[in-house]
């Protein structure tokens, strides 16, 4: 390993509706035998101290996976960022002494091994408290890394300002950016459509 990582607890953003799917998680989608949130929970658990899951609605859905469920903080779906933040704050109430942050949607069933070590690598390396994954030329900021220690900052943002867009408020910290090739799979493909699970499917079965 490169560094030592921190402890850290992983968020999966669990919440998304598949809208274009006739609705439900994206997370319950099967991919090449496993549900995503299944692979995702593959990629985190190596390097993340424990694993919370952000989803609104009723959370018995996700009972299968013996995990805590958390609820947006900020309410009429301020999108992701709300997400983060409702991650930060359980993160200081229930383990106070960790620092780090680190978050994924619920529909990226190809996340890389050992994403989180990387992104405490670039972090490190560039002296910031935020990082996030880019593949190719496209920046996914929900697949970051957060400093627990800037969730008040977060929550003005979002609940006086009424800031939606995350990268608008990183940029304001400075992130690192860790990057990976897109190709021959982009490793943060994420699924929206009937058209991206028979992709996914094939990308699966040369896994």
């Amino acid at each position: 390993m490169t560094i030592s990582v921190p402890p850290t607890i992983g968020l999966v953003l669990a919440g998304g509706q598949a809208r274009r799917m006739g609705g439900g998680d994206k997370a319950f989608i099967e991919i090449g035998g496993k549900t995503i949130i299944q692979r995702v929970l593959a990629r985190l658990r190596p390097d993340c101290t424990n694993i919370v899951l952000n989803a609104n609605g009723d959370p018995q859905r996700f009972s299968a996976y013996g995990l805590p469920v958390i609820a947006d903080s900020v309410k009429d779906f301020a999108g992701p960022l709300a997400g983060i933040l409702a991650g930060l704050d359980w993160t200081a109430r229930n383990f106070p002494g960790v620092e780090w942050m680190a978050s994924v949607p619920g529909d990226c069933p190809f996340l890389p091994e050992g994403f989180v070590e990387r992104l405490h690598t670039v972090r490190q390396e560039q002296g910031k408290q935020l990082a996030c994954a880019q593949s190719g030329e496209w920046r996914h900021p929900v697949v970051g890394l957060w400093h627990v220690g800037l969730r008040d900052d977060l929550r003005h943002a979002l609940v006086v300002e009424d800031l939606r867009k995350i990268e608008i408020w990183t940029a304001r910290h400075g992130i690192a950016i860790a990057s990976w090739p897109d190709k021959p799979v982009d490793p943060f493909f994420n699924v929206n459509t009937p058209e991206d699970i028979m992709q996914a499917e094939k990308l699966a079965a040369g896994e």
